[in-house]
C-alpha cells in the first residue's frame, strides 16, 4: 500500500475501465508513453484515507485522472486538461490497476449516487462531452463522427444530447449495428465504401456536415475527413496518432474552416456526465460488454482487441 502523504488520498480500487489508450499502449503505438507502466485511468474506488474534509473514508468516488500543476498558462486559464506539465495516470505515470492507489486529493469527484460500473464510465464519457461542448453544436446540426469505438460512441451520445443529427462511420459492421440499434445514431456509414462523400451529400441535402470529429486516431482517416467538411465547418481531433496531418490549404481556407483538438476533459465535463447518467440520458448498460475479474486480465486482455470479441467497454473488477 502506498504511504498516505499530505495532499494525497489513498483509494481502494473497485473498477477500472479498459480503453483504447490501454490497447495502444499494449501494442507500443501510444504517444507520451514509457515502459514499464501500470495502466488504468477510468476508475471507481472507495476512499481508504484522505485529507479532504468534504470526503470521508469508505465513500465511493471517481477521479479526474489528468494531474495538473495549477500554475502554467493553461491551468491559470481553467484549461487543466491541457496543463503544460500534465501527468495522466496510466499514461505518463502509473495508473489505478492496483489494489490501492494514491492520487492528488484535488482530483476526487463525488459519486452522487452512481454505482461503481457507472463511475468507471464517467471519464471516457467526459472525453466525448468535452469535445461536443467545444463544438458548440446547434439543434439539428449534422455531426459526422469517424470511429465507432468507445470514444466515438461517447461523442455520439453527447452529440445526441446536444440535439445533433449524428452520422457515424466505421469499418466494423458490428459496431455500426450497435450504433443503430442501441445508441440512437440516426445514420451509420461503412467507411470501407467508396461513395462516402455521395452518401453524406445525400444525407445533408448537399451541405455536408458542419461538425466533423475524428475518434479513430488513424492517420489516413484523419486526412480523409477534411474532404467531408461543409463550408464554415469545424473539424475536431479527438483521436491521437504520431504522424503529420496533411490537407489542401486552399480547400480548407475557402471554407473558412476551424481545426481544433480536444484533449481530456475538465471538472465541468465530469459533473455534466454524472448528471446525464443520473437522468438516464446515456445507455450505460449497453456500453459495457465485458466484466473481467482482475485475476483474469493477464489472460484476456489481448483477446479484447479482436473485433470478433465484440468488445466495446471492458470493466475490470478489482475485488
Amino acid at each position: 500500500m502506498p504511504p498516505h502523504t499530505e495532499g494525497y488520498t489513498i483509494l481502494k480500487m473497485k473498477r477500472v475501465g479498459i480503453c483504447g489508450t490501454d490497447f495502444h499502449s499494449f501494442k507500443g503505438v501510444q504517444p507520451y508513453f514509457s515502459y514499464p507502466r501500470i495502466l488504468g485511468h477510468e476508475l471507481a474506488a472507495e476512499i481508504f484515507a484522505t485529507d479532504r474534509t468534504d470526503f470521508k473514508k469508505g465513500e465511493l468516488v471517481t477521479i479526474i485522472p489528468y494531474f495538473h500543476c495549477g500554475n502554467c498558462i493553461a491551468c491559470r486559464n481553467g484549461k487543466t486538461n491541457c496543463c503544460v506539465s500534465l501527468k495522466v495516470c496510466g499514461v505518463h505515470i502509473d495508473g489505478g490497476m492496483a489494489s490501492y492507489f494514491s492520487v492528488p486529493s484535488y482530483s476526487l469527484v463525488h459519486a452522487e449516487g452512481l454505482n461503481p460500473d457507472q463511475l468507471a464510465l464517467v471519464e471516457p464519457f467526459a472525453i466525448g462531452a468535452h469535445a461536443i461542448r467545444k463544438a458548440c453544436i446547434k439543434e439539428n446540426e449534422f455531426v459526422l463522427i469517424s470511429g465507432a469505438g468507445p470514444i466515438g460512441l461517447a461523442l455520439a451520445g453527447f452529440a445526441n444530447i446536444a440535439g445533433a443529427r449524428v452520422i457515424i462511420t466505421d469499418i466494423n459492421k458490428r459496431r455500426l449495428e450497435f450504433c443503430k440499434n442501441n445508441w440512437g445514431v440516426e445514420y451509420t456509414l461503412d467507411a470501407g465504401n467508396s461513395d462516402i462523400r455521395e452518401q453524406l451529400m445525400s444525407i445533408t441535402n448537399g451541405d455536408m456536415p458542419s461538425v466533423v470529429i475524428d475518434a479513430t486516431g488513424n492517420q489516413k482517416a484523419i486526412n480523409n475527413l477534411f474532404q467531408y467538411m461543409s463550408h464554415g465547418a469545424k473539424y475536431i481531433l479527438v483521436g491521437l496518432q504520431k504522424e503529420m496531418i496533411s490537407f489542401s490549404h486552399p480547400e480548407f481556407h475557402k471554407r473558412e474552416a476551424t481545426l481544433m483538438s480536444s484533449r481530456n476533459a475538465t471538472r465541468e465535463d465530469f459533473e455534466f456526465v454524472i448528471e446525464c447518467i443520473k437522468k438516464g440520458k446515456i445507455n450505460y448498460k449497453a456500453y459495457i460488454t465485458h466484466h473481467i475479474p482482475f485475476s483474469e486480465v493477464k489472460n484476456k486482455f489481448e483477446n479484447l482487441m479482436n473485433p470478433a470479441e465484440g468488445n466495446i467497454k471492458a470493466i475490470v473488477e478489482m475485488e
